[in-house]
């Protein structure tokens, strides 16, 4: 999949005590996946899953793991690959038992390739020992040279049968095509529903998953336009669909209609002739990401939306894309004006915090309308999400401040970030200045740069005149404070050697 912005990404981490002896029971129940994983793999892989470590740890060591709560055991063996779990088995007999307890089934076909038994009879031979009374998950990452239709259909079925909570399958492909049939989209105990790469979803008969809350699609091919729609409308309580589309000639119109959806993203490459774009009514979507979009129409109805990033549009001539989204109070924006039609008259009421990404054509002419039309703005970040990478060429065009001064500069802007500003361009120190000359509330404006090294002292001087010009400008708000920074966390993009 593509990159997703920043927030989703984010990962909270904590600290760790020694192996199960100074952390204690409660404690290792908080921690979050990405910890309790970490322990999985230094505890258990590191630690028991070697032969070197099989013929040299000692009976302390043995005991010290054995020791933990059967509860906590099955916990860090929920996050391994089940091959790596039915391992453990050897450790001692109370570990015989443990595999067919853990709530998740995780197989790779590529992880098995042994002469005395087949991938089939290995997932086989796991489900008729498996003993826990609810399977949470079944992951599945699979080709057709290894298994079948009939087989996939069959390990389904049992996991449906144990009251699945998440399904994840991941087609490996090759010259086969694998159709994901619309008789396995009938369990009423799936919550999480991931399907990835090239697999071909064709819904011919209605679709019952009433508890489904979590869709991704991935790179998945669709029969046709009713395929999505009948999916989609057999999931009254679904809250969150994740579309990441390639080429995909079947489909023209992408209906996206859920009452209860409230997070959408959608990543699409397609640039095919025929698809018109997509049409979405979600009544109660609060979250919206759209990345890499290439169609000529997109049609909106969101009036609860609260929060949305958009990047990579491209050719979208319906100037109600933007106007659609009035209600939101963060916009994150990676757009260029001459991509995308500003919508006439449009006003953004609710807006609070807008963040918009300066690597764009004439990007600065598409901050002015957002000025002038964001009247309750509060906070203002320009971003520059990129190292070592010369605008020269990328950014163009002159930049046209606004013909009266925009109301949230003259009552509400109170923070103005600007991140990796580029102190070289005429068109970036006129809006720093514009912005620090009229905006009468503000209580804070942060520049930085790039660092340059101490040998070029030519760049160090411009940079620091250029710095101290914005400083000594007479600010409309006696008490900003003016800060400058300096900042190298954004991607390096390779220099073209040729």
């Amino acid at each position: 999949m593509r990159q997703y912005t920043a927030q989703e990404k984010h990962t909270s981490e904590g600290s760790y005590g020694q192996y199960g002896t100074t952390v204690s029971f409660f404690v290792l129940f908080m921690f979050k996946a990405f910890e309790i994983r970490y322990i999985a793999l230094k505890m258990l892989i590191l630690r028991f899953l070697s032969v070197k470590s099989f013929r040299n740890r000692s009976i302390l060591n043995e005991d010290r793991i054995s020791q933990l709560p059967e509860a906590l055991i099955l916990r860090i063996l929920y996050f391994l690959p089940t091959k790596k779990v039915i391992a453990t088995s050897v450790l001692s007999k109370q570990w015989r038992s443990f595999w067919k307890l853990v709530s998740n089934l995780k197989f790779d076909s590529e992880d098995y390739k042994s002469e005395h038994q087949t991938f089939s009879e290995v997932v086989c031979k796991s489900f008729l020992s498996h003993k826990a009374p609810v399977l949470e998950s079944f992951h599945l990452k699979f080709g057709l040279d290894k298994v079948t239709p009939i087989d996939i259909g069959l390990w389904i079925g049992l996991a449906f049968a144990r009251n699945l909570r998440e399904l994840v399958l991941e087609y490996l492909p090759n010259q086969e095509t694998f159709i994901f049939p619309s008789s396995l989209c009938t369990c009423n105990t799936l919550e999480t529903l991931k399907l990835t790469l090239l697999m071909v979803l064709d819904i011919s008969s209605p679709v019952l998953m009433k508890s489904l809350r979590t869709l991704h699609l991935v790179f998945v091919h669709y029969k046709d336009d009713a395929s999505i729609r009948k999916l989609l409308s057999g999931c009254p309580i679904l809250e969150e669909l994740v579309v990441d589309r390639g080429e995909d000639c079947n489909v023209e119109i992408f209906t996206i209609e859920v009452p209860s959806l409230k997070r959408l993203s959608i990543y699409d490459d397609n640039g095919g002739e025929e698809f018109w774009g997509y049409l979405i009514n979600a009544p109660c979507l609060k979250y919206l990401l759209i990345e890499a979009l290439r169609c000529p129409e997109f049609c909106l109805i969101a009036p609860e939306l609260v929060e949305v990033s958009i990047a990579g549009v491209h050719s979208i001539i319906n100037e109600n894309f933007l106007g659609s989204l009035t209600s939101v109070r963060r916009l994150y924006l990676d757009l260029s004006p001459l991509e995308i039609t500003y919508p006439t008259g449009t006003i953004f009421n609710q807006l609070v915090s807008l963040e918009m990404f300066t690597r764009k054509e004439e990007w600065w002419n598409l901050l002015t309308p957002m000025l002038e039309h964001s009247p309750n703005l509060q906070v203002l970040k320009l971003t520059d999400q990129y190292l070592n990478f010369h605008k020269d060429g990328v950014v163009g065009g002159k930049w046209k401040e606004p013909k009266y001064v925009p109301e949230c500069l003259l009552s509400h802007l109170e923070s103005f970030v600007w991140t990796r500003f580029d102190w070289g361009r005429e068109e970036e120190k006129e809006v720093a200045t514009y912005i620090l000359k009229n905006a009468r509330r503000l209580k804070k404006a942060t520049f930085s740069t790039t660092p340059i090294e101490s040998e070029e002292l030519k760049k160090l001087k411009e940079r620091r005149k250029v710095l101290n010009e914005l400083d000594s400008v007479v600010r409309a708000s006696n008490s900003c404070q003016f800060v400058f920074e300096f900042d190298s966390t954004s991607y390096v993009l390779e220099e073209d050697s040729s």
